[in-house]
């Protein structure tokens, strides 16, 4: 699957952008997983164009993540051309490796985004999603992708049509959320419009199906029973990144990998507080790890005690003897930790 001249490689799958959740540290992990692309946290447009230190530092990326996108939300037109022609220079605004590809968000569902007209808010009118998104294809350089969601509510199922529409623009990719705004993550996502989309025969741009994938057997079936080119993870990649190499096992080789040991989950936790304190420093490194912390042991019994522990403690070196305790302690109860499959 290519998006322009970014080739993913077969049934590619891609992290999706989370607001407090898919920053750098959390990327280059999920990179090393298997993930074919990632995405930034949400980038405001407002943010951008006043010139909001805190909102251009989200566009930082690294090299070892690349292939990035940035993706960028907000409701008025000019604020997101300008974002976006930002967007496409951020290795020049922000530093690092820039990005790849410019995302943008119609598919955010929370209130404080869609209840302001942006991100899935976008759905209640789609003539003005359609001309931000051709000015913004007008405006970079770089490939252009959106991601939305079917509609605003059952009774506005929009997407078939929408997706025709938003190809026109110019748009190099297409990720379908399969649910509607008013969902929320509430309920099942409907795959079957998704299906819808790649099915038609007017649609040539790759279709990247997003919900609900939270283990490699729900990866596969999205691929072969929807024909979708690419799925996103989202919310069950949060406190297990593995799941980009369980699925990209299963994919490969038909087989599925045995669940990932107590100890090489402490590995790895070891590993993304590490990058964290070196990419933000032992404040904010040690503050933003607790949410992510607070999910890689889920499962684990009598782990109360020792989970607050690793989220209130502010001493780096007492969250890494921490760390060391679970694998002492759990070690041996592998098989029976659940994972974050439900998150």
């Amino acid at each position: 699957m290519k998006i322009g001249s970014i080739d993913l490689g077969e049934r590619p799958v891609t992290l999706a952008p989370m607001e407090d959740v898919t920053d750098a540290s959390f990327r280059i992990l999920c990179r090393e997983a298997g993930a074919a692309m990632v995405t930034t946290e949400f980038v405001s447009s407002d943010g951008l164009v006043r010139d909001v230190s805190k909102t251009i530092a989200k566009m930082h990326t690294l090299e070892e993540e690349a292939p990035v996108a940035v993706q960028i939300y907000g409701s008025f037109p000019d604020a997101m051309v300008d974002a976006a022609r930002m967007a496409d220079r951020a290795a020049e605004l922000a530093g690092g490796h820039g990005a790849d590809i410019v995302d943008i968000n119609f598919g955010c569902p929370v209130s404080k985004i869609a209840g302001r007209g942006a991100g899935s808010g976008m759905m209640r009118e789609p003539d003005k999603m359609v001309a931000i998104t051709q000015a913004i294809v007008e405006a970079v350089g770089k490939p252009v992708t959106v991601k939305t969601r079917l509609g605003w509510d059952d009774n506005s199922k929009i997407i078939v049509e929408l997706a025709e529409r938003l190809q026109d623009c110019g748009i190099a990719a297409l990720t379908i959320h399969g649910r509607t705004r008013c969902q929320m993550y509430k309920g099942e996502a409907d795959w079957t419009l998704i299906g819808q989309v790649k099915d038609n025969p007017r649609m040539h741009i790759p279709i990247i199906g997003n919900g609900d994938i939270n283990s490699a057997q729900k990866a596969k079936e999205a691929f072969d029973r929807y024909g979708v080119d690419g799925i996103m993870v989202g919310r069950a990649s949060f406190g297990h990144p593995w799941i980009f190499t369980e699925i990209r096992h299963l994919l490969d080789t038909g087989e599925e990998l045995p669940p990932m040991s107590v100890r090489d989950r402490v590995a790895l936790a070891k590993r993304h507080f590490q990058l964290s304190l070196d990419l933000k420093g032992p404040v904010t490194g040690v503050y933003e790890m607790r949410r992510h912390l607070s999910c890689y042991f889920k499962g684990l019994r009598d782990f109360k005690d020792t989970r607050i522990k690793l989220v209130t403690s502010k001493d780096p070196a007492e969250i890494f003897a921490t760390l060391d305790y679970v694998a002492d302690r759990w070690g041996a109860e592998a098989p029976e930790v659940e994972g974050v499959y439900g998150l």
